[in-house]
Parts: structure tokens; C-alpha cells; sequence
């Protein structure tokens, strides 16, 4: 990882992308041991999660991983998602959180020296440009380890700095027997599918 002790830095966690992209690369994440990672690099001023949960459920899976996270040094940021049903009669859950990612990026980047970006989503190509029209280094951190790539060709080619998610593992993720147990009545419910909004992926944390 290309930083340096006095750099300021943030992470920008897409929970969805960053969910999708472990779960390809067939890990689980260690949130403690990512954002100690990072602190062992650099300062880090902010580690920012983003997500979107489903506000209406009595249980929803994300949950716990969002109140842990909340209590050990993460920022979180939610919006309640939007469902549906498609024609197939298969429920389905959709939302992003591009934009609030995008705002809360350039409203910081005057307070960084570095920003750390935890998403393959070619739509935020513009937003790592304007951020480095600023004077800020931008790392993106995804994989290219899959097929497909989890990361877009464009993103890669404006970061600064492209960190493979796969390159990690030994880093930040979570040792077979650490994680959880799921019970019996926390198993995937029904047809509920999550997509993105914006590109219609599958892109949603599920579990942790």
C-alpha cells in the first residue's frame, strides 16, 4: 500500500461493492483488522461506511455488523432502500449510496492528503478525477482477481493507485473459525433479492 506515516487519509467504504467483492474473492472481512491496516500506514482521520437497509423489517442481517461498526471507530451512513417486486413475483430490494459517498468525499478532501476509495464502480471515475484536480492522491481498492473484473477498466486507469482486495486477504480477513454463527432463523429470506439502483447489480452486504 503506497502511503506514507504523516499522510491524512479516509476511507470510503461502499458496504455493498466491498461486500460483493470479498464475497467473489471467497473471504470474509475483519473490519478491526482493516482499519488497524490502515492506521498502521497512515493517519487515518475518518473510515466512512456506507450502506442501505431495509428500515421496514423487524431483523435485518446487516444490522449487527452496522451497530459493531458503529461502536469501533467506523462513521456510518444509511438510507432506508426501496422494494419492489418484479414481474416474476420475486421481492426485491434497491438503493445506492453513490451520492452521499460522493458529497461526503469532496466536502473532506480539504482535510486529506490521501483518499481511500473501497469500490469497483465505474461511476465513480469522476468523482476520484475531481478529487485529484484538488491535489489529493486517490487509492482505489477493489479486484481484478475475478471474472469479470469486480473493478471497472476507467476506475483503475484515473486512481492513482489500484489495490488489489485478493492482495489483502492475509491483512483484514477474518479467520474461518472467527466467524459467526449463523442460527437457524437467520437464513436468506425468501426471494429478497438487493441491487444497486444505478447499474442493477447484486451488490448488497447480506451477511457478515
Amino acid at each position: 500500500m503506497n502511503f506514507s506515516p504523516e499522510e491524512r487519509i479516509a476511507l470510503f467504504i461502499d458496504g455493498a461493492n466491498l461486500y460483493a467483492t470479498a464475497k467473489s474473492l471467497g473471504f470474509d472481512i475483519d473490519y478491526r483488522r482493516l482499519l488497524s491496516a490502515f492506521r498502521k500506514k497512515a493517519y487515518v482521520l475518518r473510515a466512512l461506511y456506507y450502506t442501505v437497509i431495509a428500515e421496514d423489517q423487524e431483523y435485518s442481517s446487516i444490522r449487527p455488523l452496522i451497530d459493531w461498526l458503529d461502536y469501533n471507530g467506523f462513521t456510518i451512513i444509511t438510507k432506508p432502500s426501496r422494494e419492489f417486486t418484479d414481474a416474476a413475483g420475486r421481492r426485491k430490494v434497491k438503493g445506492s449510496m453513490d451520492i452521499e459517498l460522493a458529497v461526503d468525499a469532496m466536502e473532506l478532501a480539504q482535510y486529506l492528503d490521501h483518499v481511500v476509495l473501497f469500490s469497483g464502480d465505474g461511476d465513480f471515475r469522476s468523482l476520484v478525477e475531481a478529487i485529484q484536480r484538488r491535489g489529493r492522491k486517490v487509492s482505489v481498492v477493489s479486484t481484478i482477481a475475478t471474472q469479470p473484473p469486480m473493478a471497472a477498466d476507467d476506475l483503475r486507469r484515473q486512481a492513482d493507485h489500484f489495490i488489489d482486495l485478493a492482495d489483502m486477504e492475509h491483512l483484514i480477513g477474518r479467520a474461518p473459525d472467527e466467524r459467526p454463527q449463523r442460527k437457524p432463523d437467520e437464513g436468506d429470506e425468501g426471494d429478497e433479492e438487493y441491487e444497486d439502483i444505478e447499474d442493477d447489480g447484486e451488490n448488497a452486504e447480506g451477511r457478515y
